[in-house]
């Protein structure tokens, strides 16, 4: 499985943010993207995970089936952490594998990994924002899928906390996956690096 980024070209409204970009990350591989705000890091993983349209170029997941968007073989982890404040942690993730399908693991166990099976009864609105940031990692591990997109994934998490994301990384490429993160701050495990310049 490859990920093929060719000739990737966003222009919003009306500033190019970045151009003719073209790169693979291959099954197994990290890349780790970074720049300066505004460089287009954000934009380059909502483009990948199709939810932001390219002006140009194209993004393709090679050896899945045939028509099979990326959409569905990919995690995106955006700024948010998509949580919905009423429901407890372990709510929130039987949700998501329901959602998801492909069962990875259970959603005890996905707490238990990151350090919130304490917080499992608990409504979310109750978690600091480095638990809520571990719970939405969390989402990585009930559900398969071969293609990682994070974005800032260790705001807000301490010292520990960035170690166990580590720690996930290097289980999920290990197992075949992919993994596309972008950060200001150089990540604790191998990764090539794309550094997106500034647009004026």
């Amino acid at each position: 499985m490859r990920l093929v980024i060719n000739r990737l070209t966003s222009i919003r409204s009306g500033r190019p943010v970045f151009s003719e970009l073209a790169l693979r990350v291959e099954q197994g591989e990290a890349l780790t993207v970074m720049g300066p705000n505004g460089a287009g890091k954000s934009s380059l993983l909502r483009i990948i995970a199709g939810l932001l349209p390219p002006s140009s170029g194209t993004v393709s997941l090679e050896g899945v089936e045939a028509d099979t968007p990326i959409a569905e073989e990919a995690h995106y982890l955006g700024h948010r952490d998509a949580l919905k404040p009423a429901l407890t942690p372990l709510e929130t993730l039987n949700f998501w594998q329901a959602m998801l399908g492909r069962t990875l693991i259970a959603p005890m166990k996905a707490l238990e990994r990151v350090g919130l099976a304490h917080a499992a009864p608990f409504p979310s609105a109750y978690l600091s924002a480095g638990q809520r940031r571990r719970l939405a990692l969390a989402r990585l591990l009930v559900a398969h899928r071969p293609l990682w997109l994070l974005d800032e994934p260790t705001a807000a998490l301490d010292a520990a906390s960035e170690a166990m994301f580590s720690a996930l990384v290097v289980e999920h490429l290990a197992s075949g996956g992919l993994a596309v993160v972008a950060t200001h701050a150089p990540l604790a495990f191998p990764s090539r690096t794309l550094t997106l310049g500034a647009k004026a």
